[in-house]
């Protein structure tokens, strides 16, 4: 779990999955997440696959072109709309 992202309104870790090979199985390549929590709407949603390829492919554009605080978190609020899991405290 790595932390990649803080700011006012969101915040956002990247989560790496171990892979779990069959029998015989080696080298099996791990896959990973990202974990997206908005919190002014107080919801989160947990990313994978092609989604989390998206998400990584637009953060690395924003990073490598102009990178301010409000493009990110306008970036982020595109994927934000889909969070319907509430952030709960334990």
């Amino acid at each position: 779990m790595q932390m990649l992202y803080n700011s006012d309104s969101y915040v956002v870790v990247r989560f790496e999955l171990e892979p779990q090979p069959a029998a015989g199985e080696s080298n099996v390549p791990g896959t990973g997440g990202y974990e997206i929590v908005d919190k002014f709407a107080r919801k989160e949603i947990f990313i994978v696959g092609m989604l989390a390829e998206r998400f990584q492919q637009g953060v690395q554009a924003i990073a490598d072109d102009n990178p301010s605080e409000e493009r990110f978190d306008e970036f982020i609020a595109g994927f934000t709309t889909l969070a319907q899991q509430p952030v709960t405290l334990h």
